[in-house]
Order: C-alpha cells, then structure tokens, then sequence
C-alpha cells in the first residue's frame, strides 16, 4: 500500500508516538519538521521531509 505524500498532523504524531503538546514544544524551539499550513488553516507534512527529518536523528550501532 502506498503511503500518502501528506499526513496530516494526528497521523504525524502516531508515527512518532508523541502527544501534540511534546511536537509543538519541539516546533517553538525549531526542532520540529518542516509544516505547511493550508489556505483552510490545516497542517500537513510532506512525507519526504518527515523522512528526511527522521533521518537526521539515526544514529548508527557503534
């Protein structure tokens, strides 16, 4: 199955197991992933800068 090019922000935070709260505190200090906040005021988040944005916090096994 094909995984959608924009989440919405409930599917963002399942996919990090974190509450809205934790992820906008994570925004305020600029941590956060790339937004983009529609014309109707909804948030989504591309897919590739979520992954891209994951990907930045893998460590490797040392």
């Amino acid at each position: 199955m094909a995984r959608p090019q924009m989440l919405k922000l409930p599917e963002v935070l399942v996919e990090l197991g974190m509450s809205r709260a934790a992820f906008y505190r994570m925004r305020a200090r600029g941590l956060a992933p790339k937004l983009i906040k529609l014309p109707n005021k909804q948030i989504r988040v591309r897919r590739a800068d979520l992954d891209a944005w994951l990907s930045q916090y893998e460590q490797t096994a040392a």
